[in-house]
C-alpha cells in the first residue's frame, strides 16, 4: 500500500498515479489501526486498576486533609496516589484546568494535606487516582465540592498569667487566618466585661493597668473571617499583686504557708495524744530542779521581844479537860 502512495502502481502505459479516492481509503486505514493501538494501549494502562472509592475531606482547624481508604488491589509494586485541585481561580481565568497538589503525586499515603493549596474561600473540585507501575486508575472526584468555611473550630488551649499590674493571655497553635476574642472582667462585675481581639499570628495578649488587689476572669474563642465561632474556654481567673510586696502576700505562698502551718500542728497534736508514757519520758524527760528551788528551806523571820513573849511555847497535855486546858492557859496568860 505504501509502495502504491508512494510510487503510483504499473498499467498498460506505464506508471499510473493512483486516485484521490483511494488516498483517503489508504489514510483512514492508517488512522483506524493507529486508533485501535491507542485504544488497546489505554485499556490496558488504566482501566485495569480500580479506582479510590469513599474519598472525604477532614478539616479541623483550617487544616484540610483529604482522605480516603487503602486500594485493595493486587500490585506487583507499591500502590501509589495523585491528587488534584480546581479552584474558582482555574475555572473562570485557567479554562478550567487542574492543578496538582505538590506534596501529593505518586505517594504511598492514603491521606494529603490541602492546607497550604485550599487558599480562598471558594469552592474546590478536589480528585484523586490510584497507580500500579504503568497501570493507573479512572478519577475518583470528591463531592461535594469543599469550601474551607466548613471546617470545624476547636477550643483554643488558653494560659493566664499575671504579671505585676497586667495580665498575660497565651494560645497555642491558632488556626491559620483567623482571630481571638478575649472577654476580660474583674470578678464579680461580668456585665462590664471588655472584649479583646487579637490576630492569630500574635498568639499573646497583653493587657497592662489592672487594679492591684483585684481578681480578674478571662475566656476566649476563635473566630473566622466568615464569623463562624468556637466555643467558648473554660474561665481562668488570676489576681492582681503588687510586684514590690513581700513575697509572703502572694495567694501562692500564703497557701503552702498555712498549708504547712496546719500540718506541723496536727503532726504534734497526734504525737502528744498516742503517746506511750515509756515513750513519752524518752523524748519529754523531766529535768530535775536546782538545788536552790528545791523546797527544804530553812526560814527565820526576826521577831522583836514583845512578840516572842507573846509566842512562847505552849504545851497541851492529852488527858486534861477542856474546862482545866482553859484554867491553864489562863494562868500562863497571867504569868
Amino acid at each position: 500500500m505504501m509502495y502504491l502512495l508512494r510510487f503510483g502502481y504499473e498499467g498498460t502505459d506505464g506508471l499510473v498515479s493512483p486516485s484521490g479516492l483511494e488516498i483517503s481509503a489508504a489514510v483512514m486505514t492508517v488512522g483506524l489501526l493507529l486508533l485501535m493501538m491507542i485504544l488497546l494501549n489505554f485499556t490496558n494502562d488504566v482501566w485495569t486498576l480500580p479506582a479510590p472509592s469513599s474519598v472525604f475531606m477532614e478539616s479541623v482547624d483550617m487544616r484540610h486533609m483529604l482522605r480516603w481508604p487503602p486500594l485493595q488491589a493486587s500490585c506487583n509494586t507499591t500502590l501509589l496516589y495523585s491528587v488534584q485541585y480546581q479552584g474558582e481561580f482555574e475555572l473562570e481565568h485557567q479554562n478550567g484546568r487542574w492543578m496538582e497538589a505538590p506534596g501529593c503525586q505518586r505517594i504511598t499515603l492514603s491521606h494529603c494535606d490541602l492546607t497550604s493549596d485550599l487558599g480562598s474561600d471558594s469552592d474546590y473540585n478536589i480528585r484523586v487516582r490510584a497507580h500500579c507501575g504503568s497501570q493507573r486508575s479512572a478519577w475518583t472526584k470528591l463531592s461535594p465540592a469543599f469550601n474551607r468555611r466548613q471546617t470545624k473550630l476547636s477550643v483554643p488551649k488558653m494560659t493566664v498569667m499575671s504579671a505585676g499590674d497586667a495580665i498575660q493571655v497565651s494560645f497555642e497553635t491558632l488556626p491559620l487566618t483567623s482571630t481571638v476574642d478575649v472577654t476580660v472582667w474583674k470578678k464579680g462585675e461580668k456585665l462590664q466585661a471588655v472584649v479583646y481581639s487579637m490576630p492569630a499570628e500574635e498568639e499573646v495578649l497583653h493587657i497592662a493597668a489592672l487594679q492591684e488587689g483585684a481578681v480578674y476572669c478571662v475566656t476566649a474563642q476563635t473566630v473566622l473571617n466568615s464569623g463562624f465561632r468556637s466555643n467558648s474556654t473554660d474561665t481562668q481567673c488570676v489576681s492582681i499583686i503588687d510586684p514590690d510586696a513581700p513575697a509572703w502576700k502572694t495567694p501562692t505562698t500564703l497557701t503552702v504557708t498555712v498549708i504547712i502551718t496546719a500540718g506541723l500542728l496536727f503532726v504534734l497534736f497526734w504525737s502528744i495524744v498516742h503517746c506511750r508514757p515509756e515513750t513519752c519520758k524518752t523524748h519529754f524527760h523531766k529535768e530535775p530542779l536546782p538545788q536552790s528551788l528545791r523546797g527544804n528551806w530553812d526560814i527565820q523571820i526576826p521577831m522583836s521581844p514583845q512578840e516572842k513573849e507573846l509566842c512562847d511555847q505552849m504545851v497541851m497535855e492529852p488527858n486534861r479537860t477542856s474546862s482545866q486546858t482553859d484554867a491553864a492557859l489562863i494562868t500562863h496568860q497571867e504569868d
